[in-house]
């Protein structure tokens, strides 16, 4: 009986969690001196380091000394190290973030002695659909999971099959997760008597033939002393989790299956509320995904000229760091939320920094006085972009006509107008900058002087003159050239720039191009053609477009949580306030390219939960009587020839404990959600499978939009929504606020999810800006979503205007295309530059077959794998490619100039 146990040794490491990084980092270091010590001490001694790099990589950066060491023990077998660089939240990242984390990983452990070939996935609160096929591409033959897998399974392995079709082997872990042995040599006087337990559960799910996989280790465990002895006491033997599964080659296709992602609570606690904690952290990780991802890396690579890869790489780490399961979650202290916020900014500051670095060069072959305007997406655009120029007169683009615009705003042209001396204004001036312009040009009359600036440099600036007239001044006046902000209308080629500039004299535009419609606003409605918005006296929108009218859209509902960072709970006596008590409209542009409402909605919400001080154990019962006013702003806006309208809700949070939803009813009753996750396009259902204690929540994340019964709602970063109301509604969860980190008594999760520490931050108090946007659309035919998909690249990637740098008499360069790419459903997710080659990834985001059309300036290409080998060639006629895809298949596609 004994002998058929293999016992793997392992940690598992929360990089950081309850403790920030460098505090856990002390302990790691102590806990691989001690497991470097003890494999060499004694060779039959096998360890797991869970998976992720990151464990190797922070010992190192302690102790460099010791590479040689960790290197040997990989390349004899005996150490497992990798795939992932760091153990992740698979949905609260983009599939791009997950494919860089493996990429990142796995080259590092080469470098060691080589990776396990494991997709390892031991503690993520459940697992994305597109996992198997992204698993299978990066050459990883087995996963193995714990959290998320359905009552469905009742073996411990299972095939689990993407949304492609690809099915991987893979190894659930039953009956304790990744610590089922954990407790198997506490008292070496029971070994077998615990073995022998051990093997009669797990028999039950491995069935009665081969050996029995048990994972000895648990959180931030260190090896046991004497354990090779008690493995031999129980007639066990050690290995590594990789070398466990190469000894029991499984039949795919014999196995039973799971179809898409692992969101069951069936199993074990899942902890959804980490989508909606610290809501700051998930949209900063958007924000600076979309920054490496769809500015800086294809900007780069198709007009930077030598590569930034270096920045570029810091940009990714960063990123990685910051997907932690532990970290981006907010499900830790407010210290370690506090460094991946840094980490996070960094990631973006890079990105940032590399997309100036190529505009500036592009922005260079732009006259002074003009703008570049570049388009990130792979289709050729026309859209609004807002740009900032001197004067009144009119724009126009390379080809000389003109361009339709509409002002929005004024930049005021007195700066300073005080009594002061001359000598004091002097002061001011540093070379010839005065108050953020240049100083071009200077007048001294009746004791005042006068400066005159402009954002562009003047060789008019004459300090030595200036010196000489400056006594008898008593007053100092600074006047700006006039400036104004403009919404213009432009025409970008795909993953391209144009140029526009002011010119006197040319003739103002006529009107919109023909099949555009001007976008016209008033008191209380906005309408482009396309859509049509009205606002209600209750504050509240209806939408009618798309042969769809959806009405009380953007209901803002408050209400409590007295639950912790992993789980929702509201009080045992809930208040939901949803009724404003007051509403004010406010016009702020009424077209012909942007009209745009205010609506100011204030409510009183309660300040907190009712709980007895001192008392944290036992969470509130109620909400206090005691109120705050709140005050929600929603910018309401409509951009010609866009079917959707945008939305910027801000409010002053001033309440703890407590949840703010916006709701949007649907114009018909939905069964199910369709989400766009990680390469996929998810369908949920009303309700959510329970089974292991935590109250099923049917809440669940999406990334870029969600959409049900008729409404898209397009999303700028991960966000809760929920079906609610029984499909008669979408709820998006703006903010969720919580003073524990976990609580012992969680009214809807009986199991505590970590210590019960305070986290203070985590009740987010301080201004709260969330960019979304509502789209009514008819019912596509099954998973067709090109439409959707399309008007979130357009909401998701706006155009950038970039200052001219040139000089001022340049004429306009004309417009340049960079990369094309057409298909329905097809989606860019990553254009890079890899061993001198043009890398490209798609998604096809739909579930029939299609084609993606690629054009630009190369003449061969072949595939890759998600790990950048060389695969197979494709044909290239004429700069272009034509690739077929097989529905939700990912392709990787390397182009040679």
């Amino acid at each position: 009986m004994t002998a058929e146990i293999v016992v793997v040794p392992h940690t598992h490491w929360d990089r950081e969690w309850y403790e920030p990084f460098q505090r856990f980092r002390l302990r790691l270091v102590a806990l691989l001196d001690e497991v470097l010590d003890t494999m060499e001490r004694e060779p039959g001694y096998h360890f797991t380091l869970d998976g992720q790099l990151a464990c190797v990589d922070d010992y190192l950066e302690v102790r460099p000394e010791q590479r040689d060491r960790v290197a040997a023990l990989v390349e004899s077998g005996r150490l497992a190290v990798g795939p992932w660089q760091i153990l992740l939240d698979e949905f609260l990242c983009s599939g791009e973030t997950i494919v860089r984390n493996l990429e990142l990983g796995m080259d590092r452990a080469d470098k060691l002695g080589g990776a396990m070939p494991v997709g390892y996935l031991p503690d993520m609160f459940g697992h994305t659909a597109q996992m198997p096929q992204i698993l299978r591409r990066a050459g990883l033959p087995h996963a193995c999971v714990y959290r998320g897998v359905p009552s469905s399974v009742t073996t411990d392995a299972f095939a689990w099959v993407a949304p492609d079709g690809t099915a991987i082997s893979t190894r659930y872990l039953p009956e304790g997760g990744y610590g089922n042995g954990a407790h198997l040599f506490e008292d070496p006087a029971r070994v077998r008597e615990r073995g022998a337990e051990f093997a009669r559960r797990m028999r039950a799910w491995h069935g009665q033939e081969g050996p029995l996989l048990a994972m000895y280790g648990t959180d931030h465990s260190a090896p046991v002393a004497g354990l090779p002895e008690m493995v031999a006491a129980l007639d066990a033997r050690m290995d590594t989790l990789s070398g466990y599964l190469r000894a029991q080659p499984a039949d795919v296709e014999a196995l039973p299956r799971v179809h898409g992602e692992l969101r069951s609570h069936a199993r074990a606690n899942i902890l959804p509320g980490v989508v909606s904690v610290r809501a700051h952290l998930k949209q900063a990780m958007g924000r600076a995904e979309r920054m490496v991802e769809r500015y800086a890396e294809p900007l780069a690579a198709l007009w930077g000229g030598a590569w930034p890869g270096r920045f570029l790489d810091m940009a990714w780490w960063r990123l990685v760091d910051a997907s932690g399961h532990d970290s981006v979650t907010g499900c830790g202290v407010d210290d370690t939320a506090q460094q991946v916020a840094a980490r996070i900014a960094e990631a973006e500051h890079l990105g940032q920094a590399v997309r100036d670095m190529v505009t500036a060069r592009l922005a260079a072959s732009v006259p002074s006085g003009g703008v570049l305007v570049v388009n990130p997406t792979p289709a050729r655009r026309r859209g609004v972009v807002v740009v900032d120029v001197a004067g009144s007169d009119p724009l126009v683009g390379p080809s000389g006509a003109t361009l339709p615009a509409q002002p929005l705003e004024y930049a005021p042209t007195l700066l300073l107008d005080e009594e002061m001396d001359g000598a004091t204004a002097l002061t001011f001036v540093h070379g010839t900058e005065l108050y953020g312009q240049h100083v071009t040009g200077w007048t001294v009359q009746d004791g005042t002087l006068t400066f005159t600036v402009a954002r562009e440099p003047s060789n008019a600036f004459d300090v030595a003159g200036l010196r000489g007239r400056i006594d008898g001044v008593t007053r100092v006046r600074i006047v700006a050239e006039p400036r104004r902000t403009v919404a213009v209308l432009a025409d970008v080629p795909p993953l391209g720039h144009t140029g526009l500039r002011p010119v006197a004299g040319a003739a103002r535009a006529a009107g919109l191009p023909h099949g555009l419609a001007p976008v016209r606003g008033d008191d209380l409605a906005l309408d482009n053609g396309l859509l049509r918005v009205e606002v209600a006296p209750d504050g509240t929108l209806s939408l009618h477009g798309g042969g769809v009218t959806v009405t009380g859209a953007a209901r803002v509902e408050d209400g409590g949580d007295v639950g912790d960072t992993y789980n929702h709970a509201p009080p045992a006596e809930d208040l939901l306030v949803s009724e404003p008590e007051s509403v004010e409209v406010v016009p702020v542009c009424s077209g012909p390219l942007v009209a745009a409402l205010d609506v100011r909605r204030t409510y009183h919400w309660p300040a907190a939960g009712d709980g007895v001080e001192g008392t944290p154990e036992l969470p509130a019962a109620r909400r206090t009587a005691r109120t705050e006013e709140i005050v929600v702003d929603t910018r309401v806006e409509l951009r010609a020839g866009e079917p959707f309208a945008r939305l910027l809700v801000t409010f002053d949070n001033r309440c703890s404990d407590h949840r703010v939803r916006l709701h949007v009813p649907l114009p018909e009753r939905a069964d199910v959600s369709h989400a766009e996750g990680q390469f996929a396009v998810v369908t949920r259902g009303l309700s959510a499978e329970g089974g292991c204690g935590e109250t099923p929540l049917p809440t669940f994340p999406a990334s870029a939009w969600v959409a049900a019964g008729g409404v898209a709602v397009l999303l700028e970063h991960v966000t809760e929504y929920e079906l609610a109301d029984d499909g008669r509604e979408l709820a998006l969860t703006l903010l969720r606020c919580v003073g524990y980190l976990s609580r012992n008594r969680n009214a809807l999760r009986p199991e505590p999810a970590g210590p019960q520490l305070p986290t203070p931050a985590a009740q987010s108090r301080g201004v709260r800006t969330v960019s979304l946007a509502l789209m009514p659309y008819a019912p596509p035919e099954p998973g067709n979503w090109a439409a959707v998909l399309e008007a979130a690249e357009t909401f998701r990637h706006d155009l950038l205007a970039v200052p001219g740098l040139g000089p001022r008499d340049l004429p306009l360069p004309p417009e340049a295309a960079g990369l094309s790419v057409r298909g329905d459903g097809v989606t860019m997710t990553s254009l890079r530059m890899r061993d001198d080659r043009t890398e490209l990834r798609l998604v096809a985001m739909t579930g029939t077959p299609t084609e993606a059309v690629v054009e630009g300036r190369f003449t061969a290409a072949r595939h890759a794998d998600l790990r950048g080998r060389p695969g197979a060639p494709v044909p290239v006629t004429d700069g272009t490619l034509r690739l077929p895809l097989d529905p939700w298949e990912i392709a990787t596609i390397q182009l040679e100039n």
